[in-house]
């Protein structure tokens, strides 16, 4: 009472201040209540670190190995590596995913291109590269990204898979490369970014140690983007019980240890995607020791920001189809097409690199769903070296030595 009798004796101008006071006063002793708050629960967990723009994000996953004390027995069926028994029974129990990743000097080095069991690249604009990568038979958790839009191209490739689709947004204007609006006709297995959001999908500013603009930090995980797609019930079946590898048709691949007898010696091969574009210049150097291929992106080894390996897969093809522009009305027309199906383009010329050699070929797309076949000149198909097989897809005439 003796308070209350006291505020009520001060004037006007006394009573605001001393209000004033109390706020102030009130304001300093929540913050620190809620900042010991925020620590304690910060230093209990390994799930969640702090970035310098105040936001939280998922901690990458551990890097987790296949016991090496089992037998690889299990051939992966999209590109033939073998691997343990609980690895096939993990990737039995899924369908594959394909995640479209930046290929931006401002994405380099990017994470969990290493783990992809095959890799598409092709230009996305401008002459800067993007990749889509394919998983399936990768062990344990992996972090991904940059993750990047979507492009028309690349939905006639993964179609081949039946995948669930991970992308930031893409192309949308109407016309022949509206991206967005074919993943919708086609009924791809869409997780686009924007329909879902945190925590599946989150920004990293810093990691590479400095800050990047905001379109090169998009992040997720294999384990969250299939989590998520198990729960819109497109786990190895979709809702209607048919599993995605009913009509798949795997590649033909070498025994474990054999390598390609036929060809001619290619120990390192330069590719060119747009002679304009230095920075995406791509070399590749034979390792006989791995019997794969050392990735040099732009003069640079092309390392994995998980792991720091340089990316080396078992089996590099580079097919050669035509380039043309969208016209549909979009600023700068950069929107690009690919003649990379029948029945305009049902095939095309195709080199295939493995053990050190090169096999002259073509590529064979009848249409969308169709699997993409790589042949000899005596139109046999080509069997792949066990391993990451990286595609790379450039503009007929482009420039490609070894």
């Amino acid at each position: 009472m003796k308070i209350v009798n006291f505020f009520e004796n001060l004037t006007k101008v006394q009573k605001i201040l001393v209000l004033i006071i109390m706020s102030v006063i009130l304001y300093f002793v929540s913050s620190g209540v809620s900042y010991s708050i925020f620590s304690a629960t910060m230093g209990s967990s390994s799930k969640f670190t702090a970035v310098t723009n105040k936001s939280i994000i998922p901690g990458a996953p551990g890097i987790e190995e296949e016991d090496p004390s089992l037998p690889r027995t299990e051939s992966c069926p999209l590109n033939g590596n073998l691997h343990t028994k609980p690895a096939k029974e993990a990737w039995e129990k899924r369908r594959p995913l394909a995640i479209m990743i930046e290929n931006h000097q401002e994405a380099r080095p990017q994470s969990g291109l290493s783990s992809a069991d095959v890799i598409y690249e092709a230009v996305a604009e401008g002459g800067i590269t993007r990749f889509m990568a394919i998983y399936l038979c990768a062990f344990g958790d992996t972090q991904v990204g940059p993750i990047r839009s979507a492009r028309t191209y690349f939905l006639d490739w993964l179609s081949e898979y039946d995948p669930l689709y991970a992308h930031v947004g893409g192309a949308n204007t109407p016309g022949p490369a509206n991206a967005l609006g074919q993943i919708i006709d086609y009924k791809i297995k869409d997780l686009n970014q924007f329909g879902i959001g945190y925590p599946t999908y989150w920004r990293d500013y810093q990691r590479l140690g400095r800050p990047v603009a905001t379109e090169h930090t998009m992040y997720s995980t294999i384990k969250k983007l299939w989590d998520i797609g198990e729960k819109k019930g497109w786990g190895v079946a979709d809702a209607s019980g048919v599993r995605w590898d009913k009509n798949f048709v795997p590649w033909k691949f070498l025994k474990s240890g054999e390598t390609v007898k036929t060809g001619d010696a290619a120990s390192k091969v330069n590719v060119t995607f747009w002679e304009s574009q230095n920075n995406y210049k791509v070399e590749w150097n034979y390792d006989q020791e791995c019997n794969c291929y050392k990735r040099k992106n732009g003069g640079s080894d092309h390392t994995d920001l998980n792991n720091k390996k340089q990316l080396s897969p078992n089996t590099v093809i580079i097919q050669f189809q035509k380039e043309s522009r969208a016209n549909d009305g979009y600023e700068g027309n950069v929107h690009l097409l690919y003649a990379n199906k029948g029945p305009q383009a049902p095939s095309g010329k195709a080199l295939i690199f493995g053990s050190g050699k090169v096999i002259k070929g073509t590529w064979n797309k009848a249409n969308r769903l169709s699997r993409e076949k790589f042949l000899d000149e005596a139109g046999k198909e080509i069997s792949f070296v066990p391993g990451q097989i990286w595609i790379q897809t450039v503009p007929e005439g482009s420039s490609v030595t070894y």
